[in-house]
C-alpha cells in the first residue's frame, strides 16, 4: 500500500550476486535496512579464479550459492529464492582450453545440474544462461545460439522460467530472443531478460519478460513506457559483489530507493493512488511469484 505517497510493500532484487569473500552479509543488510523484502541470488561464476572443468566442479559452486542463500534466510527476514546455471561467458572463455565441443558439453551437462536442483525445489529458476553480450567468432556465435535453442528447450521441458545474459541490442535482441523461444517451445513470457533495458513497451519486448536495470534514467523510461507493456517485469542490481569493482553494477540499496522514485513519478503523471500500488504489488510480489514460484 501506498502512505503518505511512499510504497509501503514488497520489493524484490530480481538479480543479485553475492560472495562471502566480500560484502556478503553487509550488502544484504543494506537492501534490507532499505526496505528490500526478497532477493533473487544468481549464482556467480569465479572468472577471477579456475573455471570448472567437471561437473563436479559446478556441483560444488553451486553448492556454495545455496549456502548463502540458506544463511541469508537464517540471519535476516528475506525472501530469498535461487537461480542457478552456467554463464555463457564460462563457456566461451572455455574454449581456447577445452575446445568447443567439450566446452559445450560441460556447459549443457551444468544445465542438466541446475534443472535438477530446480526441480527438487532448491533452486527457482535457470540462470544466467544466454550468448555473450560482446562480439565473438562466427563459429563461436552460432554455437551459442544453438545452446541457446537447446537450454530453452531443457528448460520447457523442466517447465521453468530462465534468466537469460544477452547482448544489448535494443528491439532486435528481444526479437530474435522470442523467435529462440517459440523454436524451443518456451513461452515466451517464461524467458526473463536480465539487465533489461527500461523500455517495457510490448513492440520493444515482443513478449519477454524483464528484469530492468534500474540504472539513471530508468524511472522516467518506465513511467513513459509502462502503460503500454504486456510482459511481466521487475527490478534488477545485477549487483556484483566484487571487490575490485565496489557498487557495481548498482548497488544493494538501488531496487529500493528506485520503486519509491517510480512511485512518486507515476502519481505525479496522474496515476491514482490504487492504479500505482496494483502495479507495484504486480511487480514485486504477483509476478515474480509466477515467475519463480517463490
Amino acid at each position: 500500500m501506498l502512505t503518505d505517497g511512499k510504497w509501503i510493500g514488497p520489493i524484490s532484487d530480481q538479480h543479485m550476486h553475492l560472495d562471502r569473500n566480500n560484502r556478503f552479509l553487509g550488502a544484504v543488510s543494506d537492501f534490507s535496512k532499505s526496505g528490500g523484502t526478497t532477493i533473487m541470488l544468481v549464482h556467480k561464476p569465479a572468472f577471477t579464479e579456475r573455471l570448472p572443468v567437471d561437473i563436479q566442479g559446478y556441483r560444488e559452486a553451486y553448492s556454495e550459492t545455496i549456502s548463502m542463500a540458506e544463511e541469508i534466510r537464517g540471519k535476516f527476514k528475506l525472501e530469498v529464492g535461487l537461480v542457478l546455471g552456467p554463464h555463457p561467458v564460462s563457456w566461451e572463455k572455455q574454449i581456447p582450453e577445452l575446445g568447443l565441443k567439450k566446452s559445450t558439453e560441460l556447459h549443457l551437462e551444468a544445465v542438466s545440474l541446475a534443472l535438477e536442483y530446480i526441480d527438487s525445489g532448491i533452486a527457482n529458476c535457470l540462470g544466467e544462461v544466454g550468448r555473450p553480450h560482446y562480439p565473438v567468432e562466427g563459429e563461436v556465435w552460432g554455437a551459442a545460439n544453438e545452446n541457446l535453442i537447446e537450454i530453452l528447450s531443457m528448460a520447457s521441458s523442466a517447465k521453468t522460467s530462465v534468466q537469460l545474459h544477452v547482448e544489448d541490442n535494443g528491439e532486435r535482441t528481444c526479437r530474435e530472443l522470442s523467435q529462440i523461444c517459440r523454436s524451443a517451445n518456451l513461452p515466451v513470457d517464461r524467458a526473463i531478460r536480465h539487465y533489461a533495458p527500461p523500455n517495457i513497451d510490448s513492440e520493444f519486448t515482443h513478449g519477454l519478460s524483464a528484469t530492468v536495470n534500474v540504472g539513471k534514467g530508468s524511472v522516467e523510461t518506465l513511467t513513459e513506457t509502462v502503460s503500454s507493456s504486456s510482459a511481466p517485469w521487475g527490478m534488477e542490481t545485477d549487483f556484483l559483489d566484487d571487490k575490485n569493482r565496489p557498487g557495481a553494477v548498482l548497488g544493494p540499496k538501488t531496487v529500493p530507493n528506485r520503486t519509491q522514485e517510480l512511485a512518486s513519478s507515476l502519481l505525479s503523471s496522474g496515476w491514482e493512488e490504487s492504479e500505482v500500488e496494483d502495479l507495484l504489488q504486480n511487480v514485486h510480489s504477483v509476478w515474480p511469484k509466477s515467475l519463480y514460484g517463490l
